[in-house]
């Protein structure tokens, strides 16, 4: 059987975006050039050493109809919602919160010297998902399970699998893969994705080659840039002079009708309003 590499379609440079109070973002996903990569409706990336680019943060807001994503790489953000959790979110973990009905919460990172750096990823949720019962998966920096592999290549496996080893992450809809990946220079790294699945790899450190086995189809992606890949077998990428660190996404498309308005995304216009009736009369938070 011949297995085929993905090729890269599409590199998008992050758009620079002000969200909640005042907070400084990159944002590759749901922007003029890129609105969405079924299931994924938004990437941000945020990494500042001035707190005066995130101390504001995100006060309490509203989300319905899907899972947000928030992976940490230096700093802490505080967080509280409407249906009692808050806690702590620091360097290398993961929260995985799945609004659906409705919850009210709050992102607040905290004061510190250094970079504040992260990402959030939001995932879409299928129709007969979007009303469903909020909840959290709150993953710890020990909790995920890393691969150094003896050629200096480096895997975080958040969710998904890769050589046996799975992701603290599970029981998601869109089945998703999400590795932060580490290649040294000269080394190379390939990870197979279902056919079908929506791919796509973030650049945040250095720079590497991504694509196909022919030299036409490669391309040099350097830090912050997003690749959207074509479908196929499996990704491939290399580092050649200069180390690479990237976040490798897959999952499954819903091939639904998507509407959105801020923090709300349903299926119909008819549902948004009624999300923002249920705003307005205290009726939003259902659990």
């Amino acid at each position: 059987m011949n297995h085929q590499s993905r090729k890269v379609l599409q590199v998008i440079e992050p758009q620079s975006v002000m969200e909640g109070a005042g907070v400084r973002l990159k944002r590759s996903i749901a922007t003029r050039k890129l609105d969405n990569i079924d299931p994924f409706l938004l990437f941000d990336h945020f990494g500042s050493n001035n707190p005066d680019d995130y101390i504001k943060g995100f006060p309490m807001h509203p989300h319905r109809g899907i899972e947000t994503v928030t992976y940490m790489i230096e700093g802490v953000v505080n967080h509280k919602d409407s249906i009692g959790n808050s806690g702590s979110i620091g360097a290398g973990d993961v929260q995985w919160m799945t609004s659906g009905s409705g919850i009210m919460h709050a992102e607040m990172p905290q004061p510190q010297k250094g970079e504040m750096k992260g990402f959030q990823l939001w995932v879409n949720l299928p129709a007969k998902l979007k009303m469903m019962k909020p909840r959290y998966q709150n993953i710890t920096s020990e909790q995920i399970s890393e691969i150094r592999r003896e050629d200096g290549v480096n895997i975080r496996v958040i969710a998904g699998e890769v050589n046996g080893v799975h992701g603290p992450v599970t029981d998601i809809v869109a089945d998703p893969t999400y590795l932060d990946v580490t290649i040294p220079p000269d080394g190379s790294f390939s990870h197979p994705v279902k056919r079908g699945h929506a791919v796509f790899a973030y650049v945040f450190e250095g720079e590497g080659i991504f694509g196909a086995n022919s030299e036409e189809q490669e391309k040099i992606i350097s830090q912050p840039r997003l690749a959207v890949f074509g479908d196929g077998d499996y990704i491939k990428a290399i580092a050649a002079i200069n180390p690479v660190r990237f976040l490798l996404v897959s999952g499954k498309p819903l091939n639904e009708s998507i509407t959105r308005y801020g923090p709300f995304v349903m299926n119909t216009q008819e549902e948004i309003e009624q999300a923002l009736a249920d705003l307005r009369n205290g009726t939003f938070v259902k659990n």
